[in-house]
């Protein structure tokens, strides 16, 4: 049973019957994270994978742990926030390139945060970070707060002792920047590992909130970067 994104059609489910036989001409075709053309055809209850023909690979994310992590919360993320509703192109060309920038880029986690931005423009949760979600003010440059349920930035005096999340006003730059900027013009600007794990929290808060539930990755992938050792022993 598989899970896919296609271009045409959007999220479906399919099942390739005798993929893991060995002699198999659909084996190797259909692993994690590849990009494959498919030829399906309708069966009584379900989509039925007849032929397949590997696109493009992504060996360098599915050889590393760390960047196949990455990987699959990517996926995760996807498909918690879709449903099998059809055509989405701007989904599927962001899954593309995001899998293929893991593949390439030396800096993963930077095209991480930039996918989590940009998903969050595509399925219509995009956080406003320009002005005071309460009072409207414009964001002057200070540290502010974040509020998931209302879906965007407080300035200090509402913030303060709302209970909303503390976020840097560098962080709060950095996501900004994202939102306006294609991907070419966000990888110029250099991403710390302090401010990369303020901007991760502050992603993970909002996306439990939105989801009402947290994901099953960002555990894992905590594991990982503490070392192979670890990893191993999950």
């Amino acid at each position: 049973m598989l899970s896919l994104f296609t271009l045409e059609q959007g999220k479906l489910r399919a099942i390739a019957k005798g993929a893991r036989k060995p002699r198999s001409r659909k084996a190797g075709h259909l692993e994690p994270f590849m990009r494959t053309s498919l030829l399906l055809a309708r069966g009584r209850d379900i989509l039925i994978v007849t032929q397949a023909e590997t696109l493009d690979a992504h060996q360098p994310v599915r050889d590393d742990l760390l960047l196949s992590t990455q990987a699959y919360y990517v996926v995760e993320l996807l498909d918690r926030f879709t449903y099998e509703e059809g055509e989405n192109r701007a989904l599927y060309h962001l899954l593309a390139d995001t899998l293929a920038r893991l593949s390439t880029q030396a800096n993963p986690d930077r095209v991480v945060r930039y996918y989590e931005v940009r998903l969050l423009d595509l399925v219509g949760f995009r956080p406003q970070l320009f002005a005071c979600v309460s009072c409207g003010e414009e964001i002057q440059p200070q540290d502010q707060f974040f509020s998931a349920e209302r879906g965007g930035v407080l300035c200090p005096k509402c913030g303060k002792g709302s209970g909303a999340w503390p976020v840097s006003m560098d962080a709060l730059k950095y996501l900004r920047h994202f939102q306006r900027s294609s991907y070419p013009q966000a990888a110029q600007a250099p991403l710390s590992p302090g401010l990369n794990r303020e901007i991760e929290n502050l992603m993970q808060h909002y996306l439990t909130y939105l989801l009402e539930r947290g994901l099953n990755t960002p555990a894992f992938l905590r594991r990982v970067r503490k070392g192979p050792v670890e990893a191993e022993n999950y």
